[in-house]
């Protein structure tokens, strides 16, 4: 034992022993080695050696055959190389021999034969960077690269986007006229190669590196058998993509396939995603199967997309006619049509202090409205869309009278919240408050018309019937401003100019006070999301710059600001030409009026140097005038929504911050954790923000109670709800327990059967209505004491934009719902994996209907049915499948 273990340690140091002596150690190891050798491998070795003797002779047939042999034995061994394959270990000394031949050698057929050889050497004998593979296949044949294996094609590829990069920045080595046309020679056989051998992903890595994206939509082997892994890979890319024109090229690419192999559910998503109206009418427009079509109009539906079609029947499917259809057979089927009181939301009778709390409650009439106006909002959340309530639907309902002014208001708004996207059901509730002298009462009322008809497009179109006639100037004011919210609400992401007559002149005139303005100019923001349109910026811009400063530190004004990020939503460099316009702006809030529209325009990008600037303006420690950071917390959150990566390290970041940032930063910091993961209740987010919910700075505690509330938004979280319900027991302030009683009634919207996150169809499309709706109500937080605890309170209906029910509903090709068993679990990233990996994982099976959270996918659990559409969520039609046998019992 000792003895082998000597020899176990005895390994020569190059260290502790003079070169000469290490050298000679290693001529042992190999003579060594050599002896140690089969005889197979002998004879390889001595075969190798002769032919590599043999390239120097004259004779060019000597020669020709002596690389027949090494090519032969070099092929037979790389076909597949999990390590490094002999023959290429045996010539890893005569390389440089070769090297020096080739270079002595007249142009021939025999030199680009060696060229070929020195190529596949050079994978792993060639110093690093060196790109001598890539040099020597240039000088080789340029054709069958295939044949040298897999593992040559890809780091040939590697070193041809190396090189590519190295021409186009003007490397001092690359060639000064047409230099890629021999790289791209290469390219056009790589590619080919690559789909052929299910490599789909390194195929258009290497295309976008190279920049001929184009190529992919020529090429034939694009296939039924290849174009979804391709599509699902260019898609996933763009994500990554940080010059615009990248982004709407590779987008573009998968459009033109998914429309050539008559995808066209996949085709729209693109076509939205890239927000080209034009793509959306071409894929509609040659869709020709109808129950295909419906299915797109319910996509088109779900991302309230403003497209008319000739068919009537389409156009009542876009327009979400039959959302509260569906939504209420969902509610039926999970036995859940029975109204919620606040109440049972509270559970006051599970806390110790039950009579205390009851106590408090009813010991002042100011603490009393307060509290009525809590409840006002806790019912229309966890109510909306069932049409009955307790306390405002029944018939001798005095509920509205139980609030002041402003709470009346809130209360006749939320008949139009319960009646949620019952647009004829809801208009008759709410019409006999229109015409009562109370002016908050009619405003309600007004402002219940734009919430009931919330993403909902009706023929008859009843909102812009009634709705101008209070935006007149001699309304009053409170009712203007309620008229302009409902528009905002009624027509978010419409675009529709016939509603742009009735608000522009509101913001442009002289006469409407700054909260009147901003209201308007919001209501335009949330129309015009995301369409960059010309003549809404440059009126919004112009108001801004009109401001005096009086007027910017009204808490209105951030609403103005939002209203002009709201317009270039996620429309990235588009947005240059106003932010510059708004930097002019000396006041702070240009400041904060310019981090906004950046924050806007980037939202959901991803861009890791936006992340950057906005890091950058919170490391600055201001003690005054220091508003515009908060937006730049924001800003962090938006940027990186949507990605996993980037949402972790977001949320490292913003602990530097809580730790190191001024008090306007810190207030912000809930309020972006909660915009990371709305409805989605991460246990990571939910423990910062309970922690958080408890600091000394009363405005930062509140922030993080209303985060805790969007964070479980729709989603019953029993975490959240005791988080919520141990902070009301023992909050001593009323606006404390405004708050929370806020946060209960989001965590229970809509008995849980509703979403507030702006991701859907499979988390690809980000909605700007839904966007749009939580940044107003995100913004208002910012300074809540102003505003929601204030008398903007019913800014918070904004949210019905954000409103989606959280279903999967399955029909028949006539739009019946029926029954079908599916497979419900975690979603599981599956882009650029081989085979067909399972793409849910912990799954139950489920009858439908049924709900998903953020982070779960369905599939079919038999193939008794096909759907019309990849992705099942939302409303998804099935057809019978011929081919489908049952198994037998």
């Amino acid at each position: 034992m000792e003895d082998e273990k000597k020899e176990a340690v005895a390994v020569p140091v190059e260290g502790k022993e003079g070169k000469g002596e290490a050298g000679s150690g290693k001529k042992k190891d190999v003579a060594a080695e050599e002896d140690e050798m089969s005889p197979e491998d002998r004879a390889l070795l001595e075969g190798l050696e002769l032919a590599v003797e043999r390239t120097k002779d004259a004779d060019h047939g000597v020669v020709a055959s002596a690389l027949e042999h090494l090519r032969k034995e070099i092929r037979s061994s790389t076909t597949s190389m999990t390590s490094v394959p002999k023959p290429l270990k045996f010539l890893r000394p005569h390389y440089g021999t070769l090297k020096g031949v080739h270079g002595d050698m007249a142009d021939s057929p025999v030199r680009r034969e060696l060229a070929d050889i020195l190529s596949v050497l050079a994978m792993t004998m060639a110093a690093a960077d060196s790109r001598e593979s890539l040099k020597y296949k240039l000088e080789g044949n340029r054709t069958d690269l295939g044949s040298w294996g897999h593992e040559y094609v890809r780091s040939l590829a590697g070193e041809i986007g190396q090189e590519y990069a190295a021409r186009l920045q003007g490397d001092a080595e690359a060639a000064p006229v047409a230099p890629n046309d021999d790289l791209l020679e290469l390219v056009y056989e790589i590619v080919p190669f690559h789909l052929q051998h299910n490599a789909e992903a390194e195929a258009v890595d290497l295309l976008i590196e190279v920049q001929r994206l184009g190529f992919l939509v020529d090429v034939a082997q694009v296939d039924v058998n290849n174009f979804e892994r391709i599509c699902l890979y260019l898609i996933r890319c763009a994500d990554f993509m940080s010059d615009p024109d990248d982004f709407q090229e590779v987008l573009h690419t998968a459009f033109t396939i998914y429309t050539r192999q008559r995808k066209f559910t996949d085709a729209l998503r693109v076509a939205i995603r890239l927000g080209d109206m034009a793509k959306v009418g071409e894929v509609m427009t040659a869709c020709e199967d109808v129950v295909e079509k419906k299915q797109l109009c319910f996509i088109l539906a779900r991302h309230r997309v403003n497209y008319e079609d000739e068919d009537e029947d389409m156009n009542e499917l876009i327009g979400n006619n039959k959302l509260t259809e569906y939504f209420l057979h969902l509610a039926r089927d999970l036995d859940v049509m029975e109204p919620k009181t606040p109440e049972d939301i509270y559970k006051s009778h599970l806390s110790e202090t039950a009579a205390f709390t009851r106590r408090r409650d009813t010991s002042t009439q100011v603490d009393s409205a307060r509290s009525n106006l809590a409840s006002t909002f806790v019912n229309a959340f966890v109510n909306a869309g069932f049409g009955k309530d307790t306390l405002v639907t029944p018939e001798d309902s005095q509920w509205l009278y139980k609030n002041k002014e402003h709470g009346m208001m809130s209360a006749a708004a939320s008949l139009g919240m319960i009646y949620l996207w019952n647009l004829e059901e809801g208009l008759v509730q709410l019409d006999k408050y229109l015409y009562t002298k109370d002016d908050y009462i009619k405003a309600g009322a007004v402002l219940g018309i734009g919430i009931v008809g919330g993403g909902v497009r009706n023929e008859s179109d009843p909102q812009i019937a009634l709705l101008p006639d209070f935006t007149a100037s001699d309304a009053p004011a409170i009712v203007r401003r309620a008229a302009c919210t409902a528009f905002g609400i009624a027509f978010a992401g419409s675009a529709r100019a016939d509603v742009l007559e009735y608000l522009m002149p509101i913001v442009q005139s002289e006469d409407s006070d700054i909260q009147t303005a901003a209201l308007a100019a919001l209501a335009l923001g949330q129309i015009y999301v995301g369409t960059c349109d010309e003549d809404v910026s440059s009126s919004l811009v112009q108001r801004l710059m009109e401001c005096s400063d009086e007027e910017f530190e009204h808490p209105a004004c951030r609403f103005l600001c939002l209203a002009l990020g709201l317009l270039f939503l996620g429309r990235m460099e588009k947005a240059e030409a106003i932010l510059e316009a708004v930097k002019t702006i000396s006041h702070n809030m240009g400041q904060y009026a310019a981090l906004t529209l950046e924050s806007c325009a980037f939202a959901g990008t991803g861009n890791v140097l936006k992340v950057q600037r906005f890091l950058h303006v919170c490391a600055e420690h201001l003690q005054e005038k220091n508003a515009h950071q908060s937006a730049a917390v924001l800003g962090i959150a938006m940027v990186a929504l949507g990605e996993d990566v980037g949402s972790e390290m977001a949320l490292r970041a913003f602990g530097h911050l809580l730790h190191y940032g001024e008090l306007p930063i810190r207030r912000a910091v809930p309020l972006a954790l909660a915009l990371l993961n709305v409805s989605n209740p991460d246990y990571a987010f939910v423990d910062q923000m309970s922690r958080l919910s408890h600091d000394n700075d009363a405005e930062v505690s509140q922030a993080a109670i209303i985060g805790l509330g969007l964070l479980g938004a729709g989603t019953n979280n029993s975490r959240i709800a005791g988080l919520l319900r141990q902070l009301a027991e023992h909050s001593r302030d009323p606006s404390n327990l405004f708050v929370v009683r806020i946060a209960q009634g989001l965590l229970h919207m809509g008995k849980g059967l509703v979403t507030l996150n702006p991701y859907h169809s499979d988390r690809v499309l980000m909605s700007g209505v839904t966007m749009g709706g939580l940044l107003t109500v995100v913004h208002a937080c910012l300074d809540m004491k102003n505003t929601i605890l204030d008398k903007l309170h019913y800014i918070l209906f904004y949210l019905t934009n954000a409103m989606n029910p959280r279903m999967l509903i399955t029909t028949d090709e006539d739009l019946e719902p029926f029954q079908v068993s599916v497979r419900v679990g975690q979603a599981v990233e599956t882009v650029g994996q081989a085979g067909k990996p399972k793409s849910i994982s912990g799954f139950q099976t489920h009858t439908t209907p049924v709900l998903l959270a953020v982070t779960e996918r369905a599939e079919l659990a038999d193939q008794e049915y096909l759907p019309v559409v990849n992705h099942l969520e939302g409303i998804v039609i099935l057809r019978k499948n011929p081919d489908f046998e049952p198994m037998d019992a």
